[in-house]
């Protein structure tokens, strides 16, 4: 275990990660930078402080997104109460009220060039766009560890199972629940929360991220958009990819069609 003020060093093994962003801040950004300015200052000053205090390491940073590893899953959930509740009793300005969603997760990962790698840094960060505003999510792993020995008068509400986008094996989640912290939210961001019959991929979705922003964008401005291409290029890949990250758009659901079928069908009709 490391001593209070000690900072962690990169570790090889099973770690507890704590990752955060403040929801809508692009818009905040775009509309009031003065404010945003000075509240992003605010927030990673308290954020830094807690996490300093339990003995946690922000090892990575991303515009206002947090990565924050701890030796101990027990630290890392009291680091998010602690950080919740310091956030929503802060007096924002006016525009620019700073909302924090938060992920914990624990797995075993590696450290190389003073970062991590690993399927548990891609599970915490699934999790992370799965919550909303104000809300600490936990998965299975962390719960389970420390579920006995939670900050004192927390708990753990039961979310249910939900399957995260890009991810193999579909999650159990809870959340952190504190007489400070605000507990009611919107469902929660995942696909098993909207309507759809996306099938489920089993290899994550690697690269390609120039052709992934380029049929969001299409698709912002027609209603039919066609991928064109020779046969295993990864077209349906592509567009099942989009489609998932999309859910959120389409209140009615996202649907796959195979049209293979349909198209003997009418060669046979025209013979």
């Amino acid at each position: 275990m490391s001593q209070p003020g000690d900072p962690l060093p990169f570790l090889s093994g099973t770690l507890t990660f704590l990752f955060t962003d403040i929801e809508g801040s692009t818009r905040l950004w775009e509309s009031f930078p003065e404010e945003m300015r000075l509240a992003l200052a605010r927030h990673d000053a308290l954020l830094r402080q807690v996490v300093s205090h339990r003995q946690g390491q922000v090892f990575k940073t991303v515009g206002d997104a947090f990565c924050v590893v701890f030796d101990d899953p027990v630290n890392t959930v009291a680091a998010a109460k602690e950080a919740q509740a310091a956030l929503a009793s802060e007096t924002w300005p006016e525009h620019t009220p700073i909302r924090v969603r938060m992920a914990l997760h624990t797995g075993p990962v590696e450290s190389r060039d003073n970062d991590y790698f690993g399927p548990p840094l891609n599970r915490v960060a699934r999790l992370l766009s799965t919550a909303h505003g104000g809300q600490t999510l936990l998965s299975q792993n962390t719960s389970s560890l420390v579920v006995t020995n939670l900050p004192e008068r927390a708990s753990l509400r039961d979310m249910g199972v939900h399957q995260l986008k890009d991810l193999a094996s579909p999650e159990h989640i809870y959340q952190l629940e504190h007489p400070e912290l605000p507990s009611q939210f919107p469902p929660i961001r995942s696909l098993s929360t909207h309507p759809n019959n996306l099938p489920q991929q089993v290899t994550q979705f690697i690269g390609r991220e120039k052709e992934t922003v380029a049929v969001r964008e299409l698709l912002g401005q027609t209603r039919l958009l066609t991928l064109t291409g020779a046969g295993g290029t990864g077209k349906t890949r592509l567009a099942l990819q989009v489609a998932a990250e999309l859910l959120e758009r389409f209140p009615d659901g996202t649907w796959l069609v195979e049209l293979a079928s349909l198209s003997s069908r009418v060669r046979c009709l025209r013979q």
